[in-house]
């Protein structure tokens, strides 16, 4: 008796089972929260050079004051301010800006605001951002590790707890030493708090679940955390009181302690198949299920078995798959395109500054188009398959980023928020496809065998890539089109990089190098799922019933040539 039928037994769509979902929508709603918090403690409010005559006068007044300035008009120092008729002559000093006279957005008080990390000090808040996404790096490697080693629960805790400690340290940072140290701790546990904790559910969860049950979840709590965020900013009123809300939604995972088993397969492959049958007299229990003990004696002897068996046979290890010319072409592909739509969808998921509405209004509308982004990708994958959707979604993406830039290129289009969200708002739409389905596809590509692993370093090498994104943002302070012209390029690349990939949809995946090294072999760059004839259907049978198929024909031949043998003797005899 295998793990999933032990597991149908003990309750695999239960009770302990939407307990589950509700905790990993939980992890989902704190991670958002938690991701977005780096971007909105960064928010920069409209600002002006402080000046003595300035300080009673209304925002609209000193706005207007400064407009003959144009885009300069935040860092510009006046020297003199006179009026005459109604009229503003004002004279700009050749000194640099040393306080500022802030608008504040909802009446939040940014970090950058309160430390005046703005004009010339606007880098500081970047290289704290850029050292999040290191930390984020490096959690994911770390906990990774530490997931193999001393538990999923322990390790999905530990992971929110440097979430928690990384966000309280950084309220009370006053420099950019600080600031980037306590921001590195807090990126630890920005990929692990989530992933971890994914891994445990699906585990538990039964396969006609899976799919609806765990996208919808995610789907709802990522939507309900990306709308929160700001405005729970608004509703703390300062940086450092927001950070304290996302700190505490964390510390509560702690509690998971209590309530969330551990993973059953990884005591399995930890020589701990006892603990792993005490787990799942617990879900059973929590279920209301009654399991005879014939059944728990059975799995036991079939971990036995199973673990002879694997201890004979030779892992096939990450680098193996470099000795193999195509695989590695296609893994070298995978990682390279995740990590220039891991960077696309970073740098547009969190560039809401800029196109003529408050950022908090504009994230809100970027979450929106967060759950229509899952169903269309859905309908696009049944009908066009998976490389047709990456290379549709990637290039027409690709095309709205350029748009855009267009439009910012021109200072009167800057303020035309209507036009910029008409492009902006699509964008985000797009990036989201195209980092789900890229995600989905480049699963499948890898052979199981060596899955999980390259997906990881996958992730890594799109972690790393992401450093750069706060900078790409902080372009556009420079240059309001430059990141998106940047995005173009990447995204347009990443569209090309899809078609020297297999299709996988309606295939029989691989599972060993060798499966790997052949798949996809003859198919050309437009090779696409919707192009193909229908009449090769065969393909979609999974490789056992084609060997059984064959086995059955050669058989049938076998016994038609005996028969036929047979007949003349049979009338000589006659």
């Amino acid at each position: 008796m295998n793990f999933d039928k032990i597991l149908e037994k003990c309750g695999d769509a239960g009770r302990y089972q939407y307990l589950m979902l509700l905790l990993l929508g939980y992890i989902a709603f704190t991670s958002t929260v938690h991701y977005y918090s780096q971007n909105i403690i960064g928010f920069v409010p409209q600002h002006w050079c402080y000046h003595e005559e300035l300080a009673n006068r209304s925002h609209e007044e000193i706005a207007a004051i400064y407009a003959p300035f144009g885009n300069k008009a935040a860092c510009t120092r006046l020297d003199k301010i006179e009026v005459h008729e109604g009229i503003y002559n004002v004279t700009a000093s050749s000194q640099s800006c040393e306080r500022w006279i802030y608008k504040y957005d909802y009446g939040f008080r940014s970090m950058n605001a309160e430390l005046n990390w703005v004009c010339d000090d606007a880098y500081k808040a970047r290289i704290g951002q850029s050292l999040f996404f290191l930390g984020s790096l490096l959690g994911t490697f770390a906990f990774g590790m530490l997931g193999d080693r001393i538990g999923r629960v322990r390790a999905v805790i530990l992971a929110n707890q440097c979430g928690f400690v990384g966000d309280f340290l950084t309220t009370y940072a006053t420099n950019l030493t600080q600031f980037s140290a306590f921001r590195c701790i807090s990126g630890l546990a920005a990929t692990a708090n989530y992933y971890l904790m994914f891994i445990l559910v699906l585990e538990f969860l039964a396969p006609k679940l899976r799919n609806l049950a765990i996208s919808g979840t995610l789907g709802l709590c990522f939507c309900l955390g990306a709308l929160v965020a700001p405005w729970l900013s608004v509703l703390a009123g300062n940086w450092r009181i927001y950070l304290t809300f996302s700190a505490l939604l964390q510390l509560v995972v702690a509690l998971f302690y209590f309530v969330v088993q551990e993973s059953a397969q990884w005591l399995i492959t930890r020589n701990n198949v006892e603990g792993a049958i005490a787990r799942l007299k617990l879900i059973a229990h929590f279920n209301g299920r009654q399991v005879p003990s014939a059944d728990f004696e059975a799995f036991r002897q079939h971990c036995t078995a199973k673990r002879k068996h694997e201890s004979q046979q030779q892992k096939a290890k990450l680098f193996d798959l470099m000795r193999t010319p195509r695989l590695r072409k296609t893994a070298l592909i995978v990682i390279f395109t995740f990590m220039l739509i891991s960077l696309s969808f970073n740098t547009i998921s969190r560039n809401v500054e800029g196109l003529g509405l408050s950022p908090f209004v504009v994230f809100s509308l970027f979450a929106v188009v967060v759950p229509p982004s899952g169903l269309l990708q859905g309908v696009l994958q049944s009908r066009l398959g998976r490389k047709a959707t990456c290379f549709v979604a990637l290039f027409c993406t690709s095309l709205l980023a350029c748009a855009l830039g267009v439009c910012l290129t021109f200072e009167s289009v800057q303020l035309n928020a209507t036009l910029l969200l008409a492009f902006a708002m699509p964008t985000r739409l797009g990036i989201s496809i195209c980092y789900t389905t890229f995600s989905q596809y480049s699963s499948e590509l890898l052979p199981t065998c060596v899955r999980s692993r390259g997906i990881a370093t996958a992730h890594l090498a799109a972690a790393a890539a992401s450093v750069t994104s706060p900078y790409l943002i902080h372009l556009g302070t420079k240059f309001a089109a430059g990141p998106s012209f940047i995005l173009t390029a990447l995204l347009l690349t990443a569209a090309l990089s899809t078609l020297l990939l297999p299709e996988t949809n309606n295939r029989q995946l691989p599972i060993t190098l060798e499966d790997g090294e052949a798949f996809g072999k003859g198919e050309s760059m437009l090779s696409f799922d919707c192009l193909r004839a229908r009449d090769d259907d065969v393909l979609k049978q999974p490789a056992e019933e084609l060997k059984l198929n064959a086995l059955n024909g050669a058989r049938r031949n076998t016994s038609q040539e005996t028969e036929a043998e047979g007949a003349p003797e049979a009338d000589g005899e006659a």
